[in-house]
């Protein structure tokens, strides 16, 4: 776990380090206004791109090399390039292959499909194509397999797993080529499926102190605030399950000022938690930066492979890299985690729980990872639209309100559009009597409601 004093941890305030979640969607309260006149709003503009803080700025600018103009310009080039990917994954269907962005200011979008036929549909989006073997659902089927396999056998010479969307490939780490080739005999899969990486680095989990403000488990161990969160009228923050269990208290960075309790941990399996505090604590929209300095939440419309992330930590501050891979599977000591992202952000101990941070959109939770912020390293988030999702939280954002938002006013069924919902790249819903599919996954905000939001809903 990580973590750093900071303002809100002085026992009135909870600068927690960014999102709430949703427990419950209320039913309507009133017609949603009709969208404002004139052109919709760019992918930028939705999702904040068009105005980073100054210290995300600086964090891409000293970590990944670039100049001022070159990290604003990154920003806005991953937002777009998030809604285009959105709009060719839902032409494509079951022919596509993946997506990522590359390049010193993420300039090249790159979409993959397993048709040579559909290469000018994606050149027409302004996308390079790249023709593919498997699609994207078949590597997930073998990385499947491997996740059952895990269940049956010892990893320990085998720590990762992952699906490599640029290589078109199944990878595992191993500790050796005799140990991978074992884990992928036992999962029963194809040996030409799946790519063996041998490495020594054994990922740990990043346990001991926090990542953005610090709080303490049983007035013992210490880990760190990740977003903020809401559930009902209930306030409170995520973090990494392993952290604490259901019903261990925290407490304060300064003097253990009583703050909550653990309301639902999961870990193995996955990395999730949630703690819900009192009264004397107050759940914000912002993220510990660097100098003290707040970063706002405003979404969590998740990015893609390839693009620039930032994490906050206690012990090692504000670092930011690149997404490498998602739905990677990391065998810890204590157990098989499925369903974390891959950073080239480093990490030390005491960084465990702490916000991940795509300009202004929440990413995940710090899990694990190897390396350090000496040498570099390798850093593992759970993303927090799983979280979000898991636990019914509302994301706490500098747009939407503390408690829930309303449903689609007018609608009714499991298919209308309700803000406080986290949604699916692919899936469908109705919003006065229109249907839309979703293009970036994200929770759902009354501001972005899909006839206003182009790049995150595309109509039907």
């Amino acid at each position: 776990m990580v973590g750093t004093p900071a303002a809100a941890g002085r026992g009135t305030a909870l600068a927690v380090l960014g999102a709430l979640v949703l427990a419950a969607v209320p039913p309507a309260v009133a017609a949603a206004p009709p969208p404002a006149p004139g052109p919709a709003p760019s992918a930028a503009q939705t999702v904040g791109a068009d105005r980073p803080s100054p210290e995300m700025l600086r964090a891409l600018q000293r970590d990944l090399r670039l100049t001022a103009d070159q990290a604003a310009a990154r920003l806005i080039n991953e937002a777009e390039a998030g809604a285009r990917a959105g709009r060719l994954r839902n032409a494509l269907g079951e022919r596509f292959a993946g997506a990522w962005v590359r390049g010193t200011t993420s300039a090249r979008l790159t979409v993959a499909t397993t048709d040579a036929r559909d290469v000018p549909a994606i050149r027409a989006q302004g996308a390079a194509a790249a023709v593919m073997k498997t699609s994207l659902a078949g590597l997930r089927a073998v990385k499947d397999r491997l996740d059952a396999a895990a269940a049956r056998v010892r990893t320990t010479n085998t720590p990762l797993w992952y699906v490599d969307v640029p290589g078109n490939r199944v990878v595992v780490q191993a500790v050796d080529r005799a140990a991978g080739a074992a884990f992928v005999k036992a999962a029963g899969v194809d040996p030409g499926q799946v790519a063996v990486r041998v490495s020594a680095q054994r990922p740990r989990l990043l346990a001991d102190i926090v990542g953005g403000d610090p709080y303490y488990i049983n007035n013992s161990a210490r880990c760190s605030v990740g977003f903020s969160v809401t559930r009902g009228d209930q306030e409170g923050f995520v973090t990494a399950g392993h952290c604490g269990a259901k019903g261990d208290s925290t407490t304060g960075p300064d003097n253990r000022t009583a703050q909550g309790t653990f309301q639902d941990s999961v870990f193995p399996g996955k990395d999730m938690a949630w703690v819900g505090v009192n009264s004397g604590w107050t759940a914000t929209p912002y993220v510990e930066g660097e100098g003290g300095q707040r970063v706002q939440v405003e979404g969590s419309v998740e990015a893609l492979e390839g693009a620039s992330v930032c994490r906050s930590g206690s012990t090692t501050g504000w670092h930011c890299g690149t997404i490498e891979q998602r739905d990677t599977s990391v065998s810890y000591a204590e157990g098989t985690v499925d369903g974390l992202t891959r950073t080239t952000v480093c990490a030390e101990p005491g960084d465990s729980g702490g916000p991940f941070l795509a300009g202004s959109q929440a990413q995940g939770v710090t899990s694990g990872g190897s390396g350090d912020c000496t040498s570099g390293g390798t850093t593992f988030f759970q993303p927090v639209n799983d979280i979000l999702s898991a636990y019914g939280l509302t994301l706490k954002t500098v747009s939407a309100p503390s408690s829930g938002a309303p449903a689609d006013p007018g609608e009714g069924g499991a298919d209308a559009w309700a803000a406080g919902r986290v949604y699916r790249a692919g899936a469908t819903v109705t919003r006065a009597g229109v249907r839309y599919r979703c293009l970036q996954t994200h929770q759902a905000q009354t501001v972005w409601s899909p006839e206003g939001t182009p790049a995150l809903w595309q109509r039907l």
